[in-house]
């Protein structure tokens, strides 16, 4: 199987790759500049893509910059960024306009320009998108406000990915939205209740159980779907 996954160096995305890796995939790790911990593993199925996800590309960029296969079985957008702390930016009081576009175009516009790139690859596969959203998109669990950026960017990402399982639905391609839950890592300040293996396993085996869940599904990392 052949896997792609951005926002790979360090995390969840790691934690991924090493998922996939395991299971014998040939996968394709993105990063954005430093490869981090990808380094370190010596697998023949390792194939690192430098790829900075918030900037635009030419059409095809993805297929010169390396021997991505007409056949891409699965794609995790995985890449994301929380912005500055809730206290020091992303309160009421705080929160600028500046953050509230940095936030939504890594988390959110940056899946459409992946997508779009990789759109063929998955159609020839009838592929399975991914999409790694969070809990805190959701209207129906916020009851402590704040996180203005982040949580409008996980926000709108549930409604790409809704449009975008409704629309390659008749191409074979599905699509499903994920939470994570809290995982300990940079993000969270390594505070959060699981760990990055127990999250990526749990997302592993919803991502295996697609065809279970409603189109353009957003489920959580122990096969919950989550109110939005």
């Amino acid at each position: 199987m052949n896997v792609l996954i951005t926002g790979a160096n360090r995390g969840i995305g790691l934690g991924f790759a090493k998922q996939y890796l395991a299971q014998g995939c040939d996968v394709w790790a993105c990063h954005r500049s430093d490869p981090g911990e990808l380094n370190e593993i010596e697998n023949t199925r390792l194939h690192l893509l430098e790829w900075d996800v918030s900037q635009d590309q030419q059409p095809g960029f993805i297929v010169e910059a390396c021997a991505i296969p007409k056949h891409l079985d699965l794609l995790i957008n995985n890449a994301g960024i929380y912005g500055p702390k809730k206290e020091a930016g992303q309160s009421l009081e705080t929160v600028s306009s500046q953050t509230m576009m940095e936030v939504f175009d890594v988390n959110c516009v940056s899946v459409l320009r992946v997508v779009q790139q990789l759109r063929e690859s998955l159609i020839e596969a009838r592929g399975v998108i991914a999409n790694v959203s969070s809990k805190m998109g959701s209207s129906g669990d916020n009851t402590s406000g704040g996180s203005y950026a982040y949580r409008a960017a996980k926000a709108a990402l549930v409604i790409v990915s809704k449009s975008m399982a409704m629309d390659l639905d008749e191409k074979g391609v599905r699509v499903i939205t994920l939470h994570p839950g809290w995982v300990r890592t940079d993000m969270t300040d390594h505070s959060g209740l699981i760990d990055v293996e127990q999250a990526v396993s749990g997302m592993a085996n919803v991502i295996a159980h697609v065809d279970d869940y409603g189109t353009g599904a957003f489920v959580a990392f122990d096969g919950q779907v989550v109110p939005y």
